[in-house]
């Protein structure tokens, strides 16, 4: 029997710590966040949006899954509700979801997780989308939090160039 994907998710804290570790390439790093959680979940989408504070939205990151929309705007979907807020949004229906912008038909749910640098900004979302309605238990809530944990912690020593 595969083991729960909240268990897989919680076994690549030590990988994902390593391959971040020393590497000064954010661009590279968000690539092998995105890459590591989107084989070990499935999931239909997994990638993030970076705040472009200049043109106050959310612009397309490193991502896994099909094409993406490229910019996000403020008050408008999930992400944009993650990075106003500061918090967590976990969306069983994303079409029940107020202003939800469908980039993709196939998403039916989507966890999105702020990503803070060092003062507690919000830089970025994670974007995790699923084709399945209620995806997203506690369970890989808490696991994916302590990823983007691992994130947050070297976010601030990362290049962007």
């Amino acid at each position: 029997m595969a083991q729960p994907r909240f268990k897989r998710l919680g076994q690549l804290s030590a990988p994902l710590g390593a391959l971040l570790e020393g590497e000064p390439s954010g661009w590279a790093n968000l690539s092998n966040a995105c890459a590591a959680v989107h084989s070990a979940t499935g999931w239909h989408w997994v990638g993030f949006y970076l705040v472009d504070a200049v043109q106050d939205n959310l612009v397309l990151g490193p991502f896994q899954g099909p094409v993406a929309c490229t910019r996000l705007h403020r008050g408008k979907g999930v992400c944009a509700a993650a990075w106003e807020s500061g918090t967590t949004q976990v969306v069983t229906d994303v079409h029940a979801f107020p202003g939800h912008v469908a980039c993709s038909s196939s998403s039916k749910s989507e966890l999105v997780l702020p990503v803070r640098n060092g003062l507690g900004d919000v830089v970025a979302v994670w974007d995790l989308d699923s084709a399945e309605h209620a995806d997203f238990g506690p369970e890989d809530v808490q696991a994916m939090e302590a990823l983007t944990a691992l994130l947050e912690e070297r976010w601030s020593t990362w290049t962007w160039s």
